[in-house]
This record gives C-alpha cells, structure tokens and sequence, in this order.
C-alpha cells in the first residue's frame, strides 16, 4: 500500500513537473514570437530611377508588406545613380543604424561598385534576404534590320562599335551579358559600344526610340512591349525554355551562355540583432504569402528566396564569382 501510494506521488510529481516544463516553454515561445515581430513600420530605398527593376521589385514588395504584415507606413523612394552605389553610400553613412529601412540590391550593383572601384560594398551592410532571379532578354525595336541572334551577332563580329547596346548601370548583369556575348564572337571588351542607363525607364526609352541597335535587361521589364510587339526578343539567358515565355534560348542558339539576375534587400550597417530580426522575419512573411508567389509568376520572376546568415555567405560567394567574371571579360583589371 504505501509502495502504491509512493508510486501515485512520484507519477502526480512527474505530471507536474512536465505541466511547468510545457507551460515555460509556451511561454518562451510566446516571448520569443513577440520579440521577432516585423518592424512598426518601413522604409524601402530603390537605388536607381523609377521604372526599372529594382523600382519594380520595391513596390510590389511594398503592395505585400502593407497587407498585414508591417502594421505602419511602409514607403518607397529612389536614390539613383551610379549602379546603385549612390544609394549603398547613403545606406552605409547617413542611415547607419536605421532598423526600419532596406535596400533593394541584386547582381547588377555587385558588378557596379567592382567597376566603379565603389569605396562603399555589400560587406558594409546587413544582408536580410535575397528573393528573386530573373533571365536576362536580349531585344532589338521591331523596325529593327536584326531579325534573329545570328544577325545581330554577326554585325557586332563585323563591326563591333556600330552597334549600340542599352542596358543597365555599367558593370551591372546588362553589361557583363554583353561582354560574354563579346567575347564569345571575338570581340575585344574595349570595342564594346555599351550604353549605360540608370533605370530600365530611361533604358526602354532609348529602344523605342530607335536610339540604340540593341538591348539587354531582365525580361520582366520589357515583357509588356515585347509581347504587344514594339520589341522583338531574339534571346533569353536561360539554360532551357522558360515556361510561358516563347523566347529561345542563347544556348538553343549555339551560345552556351546561361546568367541569371537576382535581386534583395540589405540594411544599413549598425543595426541591432533584435533589429535585424525583425526585418528577416518581416521579409520571411512576405515570402510566404500566396500574394509574392503570384507576383512572382505575374513578372516571370524565379522564387530565389533565402534570408538572414544564410543570405550573408551567398553574398560574399557572390562578390568572388562576379570578380571573376568581370577580370574574364576585361571589365575590370
């Protein structure tokens, strides 16, 4: 009998010790969730003039954080210039520090700030999370004598000045598509008639107007024009088809070139932990709306998602491989 009732008291105490253990759990993961909220509200800096990518990817951004996510104001503004470094050095001085700011960032500054030999990097910042990837499309206006690759790549091999390109901030993913082609047909980089744009607005603008003899940005910015037929896409920087577009390949074409533009935000440097946190989590429930993946596949943007530490490594990755490339192809030294 009292073995029975030393076996009841050791059973109600390990009941009870598992009741608290459960509850300072609950109460833990409660604490925890409300320490990694989103920020109150949040500013979003696109580094280059409205139009373009990373202005189209901060404001469809902006179209879901509103959405319950970030409970206040969250803006957009452009700081453009220079492959976006303008922007990067605002971030990395004046807002030092801000934890209710990011900036869209992506390959193209990764590429500008080596070729601008930029004093600010991505190494000053606080990487939050990288989210889409996108192929690049090469497009000629519709009244244009270039019918296909072939005919346009056999004029840059012939004649590699005449032939004007419009793309992206110099040393951006525009121009380093345009050095592969370069030196894929023999053309030495420092025959490359490149024209550098500030924003894919300005970009288009050059194309409609029959300024240039040729274009390069990431599909989705041109998508609306080729598609009512006032650009022609001869190429598209994928490996193989991409699903719902009907452009071919550069590889198809017997150009193995294969580039994909990516695109995230990063925050200013100086930034606390808790702050930090926020912001990824933020972007962590942005990423798992039903809203983001349709924008996604509305823009024919590739789901690239990846935050926080994790995002950091790929970005240092990222600056090795990109300096390679760039040293390959004679943009830099």
């Amino acid at each position: 009998m009292v073995f029975r009732l030393r076996q009841k008291a050791h059973v109600v105490a390990a009941v009870a010790a598992f009741a608290v253990a459960l509850v300072l759990v609950v109460a833990w993961d409660s604490v925890h969730a409300q320490e990694v909220q989103p920020p109150s509200s949040l500013r979003i800096m696109a580094p280059a003039s409205p139009g373009g990518g990373w202005d189209q990817t901060a404001r469809l951004a902006q179209v879901v954080l509103r959405d319950g996510i970030v409970p206040g104001v969250v803006d957009v503004f452009n700081v453009p210039g220079a492959g976006g470094t303008i922007g990067l050095a605002r971030l990395a001085s004046t807002e030092r520090g801000q934890g209710d700011l990011v900036m869209i960032t992506g390959l193209v500054m990764v590429g500008a700030i080596l070729t601008n030999q930029s004093a600010v990097t991505l190494e000053q910042t606080t990487p939050i999370a990288r989210l889409t990837a996108e192929y690049e499309v090469i497009a000629v206006p519709a009244n244009s004598p270039f019918q296909t690759l072939d005919d346009l790549l056999e004029a840059f091999k012939a004649n590699p000045r005449s032939i004007s390109w419009a793309g992206g901030s110099a040393g951006g993913v525009d121009h380093i598509l345009v050095g592969l082609l370069a030196k894929e047909v023999g053309v030495a980089p420092s025959d490359i008639n490149y024209i550098p744009f500030s924003g894919g607005g300005e970009a288009l603008a050059a194309m409609l107007g029959g300024h240039v003899s040729a274009g390069v940005t990431g599909y989705g910015e041109w998508a609306g024009q080729i598609e009512a037929g006032a650009l022609r896409a001869l190429a598209i920087s994928s490996r193989e088809r991409v699903e719902g577009i009907d452009v071919p390949t550069l590889v198809e074409q017997g150009v193995p070139i294969e580039l994909a533009n990516w695109r995230g935000v990063v925050a200013p440097p100086g930034i606390s932990e808790a702050q930090k946190a926020a912001l990824v989590a933020a972007f962590d429930r942005l990423h798992a709306t039903e809203r983001w993946h349709q924008i996604l596949a509305e823009n024919n943007w590739n789901d690239f998602y990846l935050s926080g530490d994790a995002f950091a490594d790929y970005l240092a990755e990222e600056n090795r491989r990109v300096e390679a490339v760039l040293k390959e192809i004679g943009l830099i030294q």
